[in-house]
């Protein structure tokens, strides 16, 4: 555990430990938890993934403090022997050297520059990155080597790194999205806990916009019985659309153990009438059946059309966009210092 702060990845030292930084107090709501931040090195910074739709991932931070009730991770962390439940969150593992594992990962000679989604064990943008910037530093490290990268977040403190990510951009391709999977302020409250509110992010998503950042939402988990009914899916995707997001997607709760116990715990607590009709749902199973789910995703795909949902920015940080222009690693133009940028991040996300 720390004694003392260490050094951010821009090699300066962040705010004192245990305190998050004061604009977080802008997009957060609860505040009043105070995690355990503790060093642990990695060896390695990018991790193979297996099934999905890319195969490298980064996580600079491990447990998150937004504690959603229903977070897949916490199936991963009772498998480590390490808690699940309501403790999930309390301690953060900080990845301090993150930033130069990477660099010399990507300057391998067998490294083939394939995409790198940041965000899938734990939220790349939450408070702690206030502290430590490996995030940002992972950005700067991606981008100086025109790598192509994926981001998934629950964060608006992203809009601090909207240059670096608009820099990025013009190098490789870039695509971020922002979990929102409902509006709905009492669902919020009670499943996503340490989470900036819904409309923050979808303020944050009109600022990546308005750079020409490609950013879509990601409608999950959908809740049965919660957040599945189509006014409220309608509300979010017609919210998405004025927010300029890109593209739509969705997906339905799946609760493995380590997940299950936490979520049906606090379903019992917050909509007890709903437990019987989860029970059933999952009886056996960590996912619900196509006959659930093939119904929900059809109903996105069908709103996200009916509201408009495209790629309309104004214009497109894309590397075509500024095909020979002199961008390298060398490229004499600084990008501005993320401590001037954080005054301004109130006023961006007004």
């Amino acid at each position: 555990m720390h004694r003392g702060p260490p050094r951010s990845a821009a090699g300066g030292r962040p705010p004192a430990l245990g305190r998050p930084a004061a604009i977080e107090h802008t997009f957060y709501t609860d505040v009043t938890m105070r995690p355990i931040y503790r060093d642990e090195p990695c060896r390695t910074a990018l991790n193979r993934v297996r099934g999905m739709g890319f195969k490298w991932s980064l996580n600079p931070y491990m447990g998150c403090v937004h504690r959603c009730t229903f977070c897949f991770v916490r199936a991963f962390e009772k498998m480590a022997d390490r808690p699940s439940d309501a403790r999930y969150g309390t301690s953060i593992r900080v990845k301090t050297n993150i930033v130069e594992v990477l660099r010399k990962e990507l300057a391998r000679k067998s490294w083939k520059g394939e995409q790198v989604v940041i965000g899938t064990a734990t939220d790349p943008y939450q408070p702690a990155e206030g502290h430590f910037r490996l995030t940002r530093g992972s950005l700067q490290a991606l981008a100086d080597a025109r790598n192509p990268i994926g981001l998934i977040t629950r964060g608006p403190l992203i809009v601090r790194d909207v240059d670096l990510l608009a820099h990025a951009s013009a190098r490789a391709k870039v695509g971020v999205t922002f979990s929102i999977p409902t509006l709905d302020p009492e669902v919020w409250r009670k499943t996503e806990p340490g989470t900036a509110p819904p409309r923050q992010r979808l303020r944050a998503i009109r600022t990546l916009i308005d750079a020409g950042i490609d950013a879509s939402v990601g409608m999950a988990p959908i809740l049965p019985g919660l957040s599945d009914d189509p006014h409220k899916m309608a509300d979010v995707i017609r919210a998405a659309r004025d927010a300029g997001a890109t593209a739509v997607w969705t997906n339905v709760l799946y609760l493995r153990p380590g997940t299950r116990e936490h979520f049906l715990e606090n379903l019992a607590r917050d909509w007890p009438e709903l437990l019987p009709a989860y029970e059933r749902l999952y009886d056996g199973r960590a996912y619900v059946t196509k006959d659930v789910l093939d119904p929900v995703k059809q109903q996105v795909r069908e709103l996200a059309k009916q509201h408009g949902i495209a790629d309309r920015r104004p214009r497109r940080a894309t590397p075509a966009e500024r095909a020979g222009a002199t961008d390298g690693p060398d490229d004499p133009r600084p990008l501005p210092h993320p401590a001037v940028e954080q005054l301004s991040l109130a006023s961006a996300l007004r």
